[in-house]
């Protein structure tokens, strides 16, 4: 036989739950628009396409015109669609109940707009594990994607990787198509001939010889330089015309290939993502390990043969890494488990999907883009979760007073709810707030971020931006830029929580937190008591409707300070402001400290409700935002999490203070 090679393509295009619409449109613009334009013009092109359902129902809706252009290449065959979890979760960690009713979701969703009930998925960020097999497998697919990395940390030979793979679990099989990264770090950054003589390359004279690629379709225009290098410079258009005009490649369908070609044999993979995942999930001290080992192997000329072996953690890390999300995490398994036991006579879609979006993978992780550390990401999925929080407390009432260890900390939370508001109190030595969250807003203003230590944040030390050089493009993976200037004080971790109402106290010797050893719950409150040298402090907390009350004792001689950080929905943004006094002093991302006071008051016009807060005793009121430094893919950015507010009160013997927070609607105008 002749040599030929098949050509796989797909992309997987997908935007957060919960994204900015200018973001949205910029997307589209830059990426989504263009893209399918292109590949209109070369009917012979043969292509895959997975969307997440919440952009794909963005795009429905806004972009009727572009899904026309995509409805006639399913018609004529050019198309084929991939299935996933509908809103993009990490299939790994949700339980097989919600795996099923998320696979069927997107499926259902292709069948509708498409006429085409997928064969093949896309996992989230390729993140494997063997559980994840019987649902896939019951839900209708035959076949995934995953890194040909995760082939060759199993010990598969590189050579046997043009192909597509067995494997199975608890009965139930599936087809897996190894992902090569060699095209991955080629499409689209290496000059669109050398890509296409890299595919021919692979030709041999077997029949079966495939070039897998599958990766984010936003590399092709969204990432720096792209737009201009794939459509103003025509890679996209030459790179599809050399494919082909190739006597040796032959485009084709996945399920085309996956029905003539054999499988080449079973394998088992081990728990893993795509390299740089494993990278990421590590903590700040075992990534710089991680990238020592690897930096040294490639010193040595063997990275290529051991990087395999040389792995990092598991996405699964990310909710050990950061508490914010795991506690997330753990609220979301904990509403869908109270929708699970609900009678089938009560069950209903809106609450499947406000669950759905809730599990959208974006606001657990960070990797090179935000994630994480994007507030409106995090909040999307709270918004998700409160709203059918509220929506399965009007089915099936709920104490106002619980305690449990539901983040699996060993400290067991304590839940004070009423209908309008539920603050969750975790008794370590801060007891502060963990979650403050008002129903009728769907917003919890605990939903904040401690400043980490992260691996990366040495780049951002230096000050250095690194460019690319030489031919084609660079990936963003291998540049440093600066968005915003950053400071070693930016780069400093916290060492306390950064709840709400954690406590210190000064006096002539210095100043120190405010341990807390001991918390109950009595009557609906939550008792904590403290210390800080031989000052005593205690502290009790309790919810009705939709105010929050904190009363502080202290017996000491000096001054005792409590620091809350509210996420506030529009940041530094305009429709954010502090109400001082009857006027207005500025906005939440600027700086004020204000003496003798008892009131004040923090307005969102783009959340339309606001917090005002009243002590009984005067006190000296300090607020700032609080920021935090990560990367993206425009580079390294400071982000606002917070705003920020320290009182201090003086106090001179037994002193008894109590604030009161009350969440509150804005008035219309």
């Amino acid at each position: 036989m002749p040599k030929s090679v098949t050509l796989l393509i797909g992309v997987h295009a997908h935007q957060p739950v919960g994204n900015f619409p200018e973001v949205m449109e910029d997307a589209h613009q830059r990426c989504y628009k263009p893209f399918l334009e292109t590949v209109y013009q070369y009917p012979e092109f043969r292509f895959a396409l997975h969307s997440s359902g919440w952009l794909l129902e963005w795009l429905m809706t806004h972009k009727p015109e572009d899904m026309a252009l995509l409805r006639k290449m399913a018609e004529r065959g050019q198309v084929e669609f991939f299935g996933a979890g509908d809103m993009e979760p990490v299939l790994a960690v949700i339980p097989y109940r919600d795996r099923m009713s998320q696979l069927a979701a997107m499926s259902d969703r292709l069948e509708q707009y498409f006429l085409q009930r997928p064969q093949g998925a896309w996992l989230t960020e390729r993140v494997w594990e063997a559980t994840v097999v019987p649902a896939l497998a019951d839900s209708g697919i035959r076949y995934v994607m995953v890194d040909d990395y995760h082939f060759l940390c199993s010990g598969s030979p590189r050579e046997t990787l043009n192909g597509y793979h067995t494997t199975e679990e608890d009965g139930r099989r599936l087809d897996l198509f190894p992902i090569s990264e060699a095209l991955r770090y080629r499409l689209p950054f290496a000059p669109a001939h050398e890509a296409v003589a890299y595919i021919e390359s692979l030709a041999d004279d077997t029949g079966h010889s495939a070039a897998i690629y599958f990766d984010d379709i936003e590399k092709f225009g969204i990432w720096p330089e792209t737009y201009h290098w794939v459509y103003e410079k025509h890679w996209l258009k030459d790179f599809i015309e050399g494919v082909l005009a190739s006597r040796v490649i032959q485009s084709a369908h996945f399920h085309d290939y996956h029905r003539e070609a054999p499988s080449r044999g079973v394998v088992y993979l081990p728990t893993v993502s795509y390299s740089e995942m494993g990278e990421w999930t590590l903590p700040a001290a075992a990534a710089r390990r991680y990238a020592e080992l690897v930096h040294a192997a490639q010193h040595e000329g063997v990275l290529e043969r051991d990087r395999p072996f040389i792995r990092g953690g598991i996405w699964k890390n990310f909710l050990t890494r950061y508490p914010e999300a795991n506690w997330a995490h753990k609220r979301m398994l904990g509403l869908s488990a109270r929708l699970a036991a609900l009678p089938e006579a009560l069950l209903r879609q809106d609450l499947v999907e406000l669950l759905h979006e809730a599990q959208a993978n974006d606001a657990y992780w960070h990797g090179l883009f935000g994630g994480i550390y994007l507030p409106h990401l995090r909040r999307a999925v709270w918004h998700a979760m409160l709203q059918l929080e509220r929506r399965l407390d009007a089915l099936q009432t709920r104490p106002a007073s619980a305690s449990g260890d539901l983040d699996l900390d060993g400290i067991d939370e304590v839940f004070m709810s009423s209908l309008a508001l539920q603050a969750v109190l975790r008794p370590d030595k801060d007891a502060a707030l963990i979650e403050l969250s008002s129903y009728p807003l769907a917003q919890n203003f605990g939903d904040t971020l401690k400043r980490y230590e992260e691996h990366y944040h040495h780049k951002a030390a230096s000050g250095q931006a690194r460019e690319h050089d030489g031919e084609g493009i660079a990936s963003a993976h291998d540049v440093v830029r600066f968005k915003h200037e950053i400071k070693p004080e930016d780069l400093t971790p916290d060492s306390r929580s950064r709840g709400l109402f954690v406590e210190s106290w000064t006096d002539y010797e210095s100043k120190r937190p405010v341990e807390y050893s001991s918390s109950v719950v009595q009557g609906g409150a939550a008792l904590c008591m403290g210390q800080a040298g031989e000052t005593r402090v205690a502290k009790i907390y309790t919810v009705k409707d939709n105010k929050l009350s904190v009363a502080l004792k202290a017996v000491g001689q000096g001054r005792l300070s409590s620091r809350l950080n509210l996420a506030i929905p529009c940041c530094d943004g305009p429709a954010g402001r502090y109400v001082v006094n009857g006027g207005i002093p500025g906005g939440f991302g600027q700086s004020f400290t204000w003496t003798d006071l008892k009131e004040l008051a923090l307005e969102d016009h783009y959340l339309g409700g606001a917090i005002h807060l009243a002590s009984n005793l005067p006190a000296r009121v300090k607020v700032q935002p609080h920021m935090t430094v990560s990367q993206s893919e425009a580079g390294f950015e400071k982000i606002m999490q917070a705003v920020e507010l320290t009182f201090t009160w003086e106090v001179e013997g037994p002193t008894e203070i109590q604030v009161d927070l009350e969440v509150v609607p804005l008035k219309a105008g």
